[in-house]
């Protein structure tokens, strides 16, 4: 199989293809309004909508950022991330208490409840007004823009179920909720979530359990940058250990150097090919 050249806007359910493109869509969103909808006419999309948002959480994060690409098949929102240093800090910040979570099942970190509260109306308004036609429609993010990717996703379904995505994304996402919000999501939205993490990116790793935990169908990219469906806990440490010891210089940058989103385009290029 090789790098695919045409985002693909029919396809349905879970491929790598899929995966490299809503990677390659969380990417776009790092960059400016111009940039975004110059490449968004070049995969096929002729409409675009863009999100931005300033508020002023107890956090060292200012702002919302999103687009929303549309074509008669296909509608995706991509959520920006932010700096790892920046969201390792935010992370760390355990002073504020949890928040409801969607249609009040379970907790989600206030930050990040926060940051979709800022930027969701125009979403959904968004939403509202291209998804006319039946089209499917995916969340993606990186990073910061993974855990608005997941609860954007767990919005829908729980609170708007007639509205649910087809598809959820995410690359370098950190953990957003509590156990109980994680299986709620899980139950009815399982088979459409995929979370990739590379090997030891340090922001997968954080706020720290058990408080806040992951949602399932994890996709991991191992030391080598080969991608496992499953990985079993025991495979997955050992593997971890292998990629701190792989720059004996400085092995204490792996978990920044993985999270970077060229290291996640990097591996799924190599996977497809």
């Amino acid at each position: 199989m090789a790098v695919p050249v045409d985002f693909d806007h029919s396809s349905s359910g879970y491929s790598l293809r899929r995966a490299y493109w809503l990677a390659r869509a969380a990417d776009l969103a790092y960059r400016d309004r111009a940039d975004i909808e110059e490449q968004a006419a070049r995969w096929g999309f002729d409409r675009v909508r863009h999100h931005e948002t300033r508020f002023t959480p107890p956090f060292p994060l200012a702002d919302t950022q999103a687009y929303t690409l549309a074509s008669d098949r296909m509608i995706v929102t991509a959520f920006r991330g932010t700096e790892p240093d920046e969201i390792k800090d935010w992370l760390s910040d355990a002073t504020t208490p949890p928040r409801p979570g969607p249609g009040g099942n379970g907790y989600v970190h206030h930050g990040f409840a926060e940051a979709l509260d800022a930027v969701h109306p125009a979403v959904a308004g968004a939403l509202a007004e291209l998804r006319t036609d039946g089209q499917s429609l995916y969340f993606t993010g990186h990073s910061l823009g993974g855990a608005l990717a997941m609860l954007a996703g767990a919005r829908l379904y729980l609170e708007a179920p007639h509205l649910t995505a087809d598809g959820v994304y995410t690359f370098g996402q950190p953990r957003t909720c509590d156990r109980l919000l994680a299986e709620a999501f899980h139950q009815g939205f399982g088979g459409r979530m995929y979370r990739f993490v590379n090997n030891n990116d340090i922001v997968a790793q954080l706020p720290p359990e058990p408080a806040y935990t992951h949602v399932r169908a994890l996709r991991y990219i191992d030391s080598r940058g080969k991608l496992h469906e499953t990985m079993p806990m025991f495979s997955a440490l050992s593997d971890r250990a292998r990629g701190l010891t792989a720059d004996a210089l400085a092995p204490a940058s792996d978990g920044v150097r993985d999270h970077f989103m060229r290291s996640y385009l990097t591996a799924l290029e190599k996977n497809l090919t």
